[in-house]
């Protein structure tokens, strides 16, 4: 029979990914349970009160655990093993019904999520202003102020009287601020850059954003065959991957599938260090998935949350969303 186990505030009782062999009972104290939100991919934490079980799911599901385990009060839980708490349960229908009770609204929340992040996607799709503006936001959060500049100024033409017009102002201010700060410095740290190679840059980096100005718009065609013309012309290697990872994302949202797959197979033999390598193995997920492939998408998704990048990383979270609808 379980014996009782004594945590102190602060403990770990398990990790996330943890070989889920027990069902836990917390008798007293409270315990956090730390995952990440399905809707936002932030920090989520649900709090585990006197009486009630967890760790259930994935001890009955023998699959890793799902969040962690911590005691936030001194606590003591009861630890079964799989035949133990199917014999507990089996011999009290109470638990059983609580069971059916607690997954019932696990199902509801997670339904929840999905539906609005579902609504979320689909209303960006079709809001291509939202779109632009986002590119710029995200720019702008990495600190990419000369493309944070670029894209704000494209909004502010296309979108003058846009609801996030106001912002996209301030935003572009707070861009050509700090790209006046830095100067006109080349990359080596070596005094001015040529003249030459400044204005190259630029109107490359116009190319490039005026395609992706397309893409914001849903014109995947035309955004498609302006990148081409930039990774055909080569005048800037930094644009033209750029523009390569853009290619394979017009074929993806054009539907075209197999090409996408084809497409980012090359890119990736040509440019195995790409900056938007993690994105790009999602996207060739998605395209095994929709094509019907599950288990080669699958393989996808498993490699991007096993890449050594942050846990904050986009793709990463975007894998762990697919993964999980697919085991639905």
């Amino acid at each position: 029979m379980p014996k009782p186990l004594q945590y102190k505030s602060g403990s770990i009782i398990y990790f996330q990914g943890d070989p889920a062999e027990r069902v836990f009972i917390l008798q007293s104290g409270n315990v956090s349970l730390a995952h990440q939100d399905i809707e936002t991919g932030e920090d989520a934490h649900d709090l585990v009160q006197s009486g009630e079980f967890f760790g259930v799911k994935s001890a009955l599901g023998r699959f890793p655990r799902e969040e962690n385990a911590i005691a936030i009060q001194d606590a003591v839980i009861m630890a079964f093993t799989v035949p133990e708490f199917e014999a507990l349960a089996m011999a009290n229908t109470r638990i059983i019904m609580k069971m059916l009770k607690v997954f019932s609204n696990q199902l509801r929340k997670v339904h929840k999520q999905v539906s609005s992040l579902m609504e979320k996607e689909k209303e960006e799709q079709q809001n291509p202003e939202q779109g632009l503006f986002s590119v710029g936001e995200y720019y702008l959060k990495n600190k990419n102020y000369d493309q944070a500049r670029y894209v704000f100024s494209r909004y502010l033409t296309y979108y003058p009287s846009g609801p996030n017009a106001v912002q996209a102002g301030n935003n572009l201010q707070q861009a050509e601020t700090e790209v006046a700060k830095a100067g006109k410095v080349s990359s080596a740290g070596q005094g001015p850059a040529p003249e030459s190679d400044a204005k190259a840059l630029s109107e490359t980096a116009k190319a490039y954003y005026d395609a992706v100005s397309f893409i914001s718009q849903q014109k995947y065609q035309q955004a498609y065959l302006a990148l081409k013309k930039i990774v055909d012309a080569n005048k800037d290697a930094e644009y033209a991957a750029k523009s390569a990872f853009e290619i394979g994302r017009c074929l993806f949202l054009l539907n075209k599938f197999d090409d996408c797959i084809k497409y980012y197979t090359m890119m990736i033999t040509k440019y195995p260090k790409h900056p938007d390598l993690s994105d790009t193995l999602f996207y060739m997920g998605q395209s095994y998935e929709r094509s019907g492939k599950k288990d080669q998408a699958e393989s996808f998704y498993k490699k991007i949350i096993s890449m050594p990048s942050g846990e904050e990383d986009g793709a990463k979270i975007k894998a762990r969303r697919a993964l999980k609808a697919m085991e639905v």
